[in-house]
């Protein structure tokens, strides 16, 4: 598009590109043939092609072919750019962050089942930007009956991306009537539920908007969550953002799933009752640490995010 935009512009300029520019047929023609037809003199890249599937050969091919080639050019802020690209093409699955809001003694909740507003209105603005941003939003649907959501992207000033909205229902207890289901939004709500779900129910959630997915459950009685993730991935979701509630979070760690965490700290204490941001019915087989970590104010509040290192509880 920038070419063709550019037009007879585009010759004698310099290429930047966060990603090497591809040498094979996808869904696309090459992009290095279309480098060479607009008579660009040199490429940039940030990134080198990490797709395992592809002999990439872009700045090699361009480089044959008497074009200036220069590589790894500020790479560690381009793969951050492209983080669920890299993730998805190099494992066949998305990348997953977790969002919660918390207060200062971990409490996402006052009242178990009750729904509360933890963190304030600047954090909730930066939550939007957040969903604008990934491919598929996930919850569990106990906060579904105690939030009844929309679970759309609300930025002031601009219509912002909505994330697929997929709620996980074993027992598909989700109220017909329920806000994310008649959404006025241009992206799908998916219900993962149990295999054993009335078919009846089902069938009248389904419509243009709404999927319904039946998944195996695992001897816990809880639905397989890797096998949603792949199912995920298979409907080229490449990034996932987990806003809860506990349980959900707790399994999503427990079995290793997550890769980063936005934790928003609002500053007074929860006490007792209410929820933890993670509750699992067994403790995990590591302990969880955050990598690369950053502290940033919105507000009162402070957001703690990182990345997710998964370790021996021995060490």
């Amino acid at each position: 598009m920038a070419l063709d935009q550019a037009g007879e512009l585009a010759r004698g300029a310099e290429l930047y590109v966060t990603l090497e520019p591809c040498n094979h047929s996808g869904r696309t023609p090459p992009c290095t043939q279309r480098i060479l037809a607009s008579g660009i003199r040199r490429v940039v890249i940030g990134v080198s092609d990490p797709n395992p599937r592809v002999i990439g050969g872009g700045a090699d091919y361009l480089r044959s072919n008497g074009i200036s080639v220069d590589e790894g050019v500020l790479e560690e802020q381009c793969r951050e750019l492209i983080r669920p690209f890299i993730k998805y093409i190099t494992t066949s699955l998305p990348l997953i962050a977790m969002k919660a809001g918390l207060t200062l003694d971990g409490k996402i909740s006052l009242k178990r089942g009750r729904r509360a507003t933890i963190t304030g209105p600047e954090s909730h603005r930066f939550v939007h930007r957040l969903r604008d941003h990934y491919d598929a939003l996930v919850v569990g649907i106990g906060t579904v009956i105690a939030d009844d959501p929309l679970l759309t992207t609300r930025i002031p000033g601009k219509r912002g991306n909505d994330p697929v909205r997929v709620i996980l229902d074993t027992h598909l207890r989700i109220d017909e009537d329920a806000r994310v289901l008649h959404a006025d939004s241009a992206a799908a709500t998916w219900i993962f539920c149990g295999p054993d779900c009335a078919s009846a129910k089902a069938d009248r959630l389904r419509s243009e908007k709404v999927r319904v997915f039946s998944v195996a459950c695992g001897r816990d009685g809880k639905l397989d969550l890797d096998r949603i993730v792949r199912l995920l991935a298979a409907e080229n979701i490449m990034s996932v953002l987990v806003e809860g509630g506990a349980r959900v979070h707790g399994e999503f760690i427990k079995r290793q799933l997550v890769d980063r965490v936005y934790l928003f700290y609002a500053p007074f204490f929860g006490g007792t009752g209410g929820n933890s941001v993670i509750e699992c019915d067994e403790p995990f087989s590591s302990s969880l640490r955050i990598t690369r970590s950053k502290a940033r104010r919105y507000g009162s509040d402070v957001l703690i995010e990182g990345d997710v290192c998964y370790g021996n509880l021995e060490t």
